[in-house]
């Protein structure tokens, strides 16, 4: 090895140090700030508490025989506050394409790409019956997480269950 190769060599290394140096020193500083400036901001932020509030709250509320329910009396909904609309799948391609796709159609969280018959081959040697119970229940495995329903709780399992068929059927 030459002396000019030596020399270059100890220039470039310096030059890689100094830039990894400064990126640490820019993630730490971004941390900082973003700890000590930026938290205590969102955290006060009246729609993220609003948000917080309804994806913790009680699910569901029960009547039970021999009680008081008129708490649980059903209001009406107001349709000037509420811009939702609500989607209602007829067939197992639509709820794929409305909701499994979002997943399964990029392999997001370990999820199988809709398709890609290496993937999918060791899940349905595992059987239907297999598949549907993961995709109604969910499952967590060591490639990633599957929520009960693929997160949409307000589809029948029929639908699911057609949906897996369509999926593995691509």
């Amino acid at each position: 090895m030459s002396k000019q190769d030596t020399h270059f060599f100890n220039v470039f290394s310096v030059v890689l140090g100094l830039l990894v140096a400064f990126a640490i020193l820019v993630f730490a500083l971004a941390r900082y700030v973003g700890r000590h400036e930026q938290n205590a901001q969102v955290l006060k932020d009246p729609m993220l508490q609003e948000s917080v509030a309804g994806r913790v709250g009680l699910p569901a509320r029960i009547a039970v025989a021999g009680q008081d329910n008129s708490a649980l009396k059903i209001a009406p909904v107001s349709t000037a506050t509420s811009t939702a609309v609500a989607v209602s799948f007829k067939s197992g391609t639509e709820v794929f394409e409305g909701a499994c796709k979002a997943c399964h159609g990029l392999g997001i969280a370990g999820a199988p790409k809709a398709g890609d018959h290496a993937a999918w081959a060791p899940r349905i040697a595992k059987g239907k019956s297999t598949l549907y119970e993961h995709a109604l229940k969910g499952f967590q495995g060591t490639a990633g997480v599957m929520p009960p329903k693929g997160g949409r709780t307000d589809v029948s399992d029929d639908l699911i269950k057609a949906a897996v068929d369509h999926m593995t059927s691509l």
